[in-house]
């Protein structure tokens, strides 16, 4: 099994089947009980809208583990999810992770999966999951360069001959944008929005670059209206969310020059001629290949399914495992 354990979303890839599961990463849990009560796209809907009782939790954070527990719990139903819940089952498990996590982060991971039923758990780094999944020849002697934008880490690394280069690992990714659109909201049109809500208008308004239909994207946002205290609507345009998540995104485009700036002048010659690749959920939002291209003077590609690069990576890693064993960073063994 491959499975990308991401901020937002994960997903799990079994050899020979494709993609068979993806879902939020949420667990919906009751605290008297201390059970859970929903995992994945059923526990989202709660965000937000749980009674005392009930919490609706994300373990992870920034593209590691923040609850040991809950995330423990999360994989064991995937995994029995997956295998439509036989008990007996101890699957090989190649699970992406950032690769700016330390030590202890990664063997966070490894515990977690252990003790969710694997039996050999296998780490490989993101970058390298999504370039594989990406399609770009990572085995070659040739500079890859790309851009992973997650939910909670950005990730933009060169790779060469099944390895990483250098890269960077910045925790400023999709997150950060829809805190950016919250906190946008409150200070601008006195407007108390949600998580749920703050992600839909990133989606639906959202955009990176100046586009044409600009004054045409406009969309009604239902919140609470911090000085009468009371429900209002309120009418946003696309330059304004635009300039709301401007900080963030700009965070993202130094990271990349940092990485520009470090790569050796042969690899900087093939990611010229090859262009960057962009991946992971934030790929989707609109214009941010063209604003990347803008800042750096490079063509920037969009994976052609950008949310699975990841997981698509790690399948591929299962199904060529002795022809891409160097990729690992990380390995443990139960006995």
């Amino acid at each position: 099994m491959g499975i990308d354990l991401g901020t937002a979303n994960t997903l799990v890839y079994v050899s020979g089947k494709g993609i068979v599961l993806q879902e939020p990463s949420v667990v919906a849990i009751d605290q008297e009980e201390k059970t859970p009560l929903a995992v994945g796209e059923d526990a989202k809907k709660m965000l937000g809208r749980t009674p005392g009782n009930v919490v609706a939790l994300r373990p992870l954070r920034d593209g590691v583990i923040a609850d040991f527990d809950t995330a423990e719990l999360m994989l064991k139903h995937f995994i029995r999810r997956v295998h439509e819940g036989r008990t007996l089952v101890s699957p090989r498990i190649v699970i992406g992770i950032p690769s700016g996590v330390t030590g202890v982060e990664r063997r966070a991971v490894m515990e977690a999966a252990s003790q969710a039923g694997a039996r050999d758990v296998y780490l490989i780094d993101e970058p390298v999951a999504a370039a594989i999944g990406a399609g770009l020849p990572v085995a070659e002697p040739t500079g890859n360069m790309i851009i992973d934008i997650g939910g909670g880490t950005t990730e933009v690394a060169v790779l060469s001959l099944q390895g990483t280069v250098l890269s960077e690992s910045v925790r400023v990714a999709g997150d950060e944008l829809s805190e950016a659109i919250m906190q946008y909201m409150k200070k601008v049109h006195n407007l108390v929005i949600g998580e749920r809500t703050s992600e839909e208008i990133k989606i639906v308004v959202g955009s990176a670059y100046p586009m044409d239909d600009d004054c045409d994207t406009i969309m009604d946002v239902r919140g609470l209206h911090l000085l009468s205290g009371l429900p209002r609507t309120v009418t946003v345009k696309g330059p304004e969310i635009r300039e709301a998540m401007a900080e963030p995104l700009s965070v993202i485009i130094e990271a990349v020059k940092r990485t520009l700036e470090r790569t050796p002048p042969e690899l900087a010659a093939d990611i010229i001629d090859r262009g960057i690749m962009l991946a992971g959920g934030g790929a989707l939002l609109r214009g941010l290949d063209t604003l990347i291209s803008h800042e750096t003077g490079i063509v920037v590609h969009v994976a052609a399914d950008p949310l699975s690069c990841v997981v698509l990576g790690t399948g591929r890693v299962l199904e060529n495992f002795k022809q891409l064993e160097r990729v690992f960073s990380g390995r443990s063994r139960n006995f």
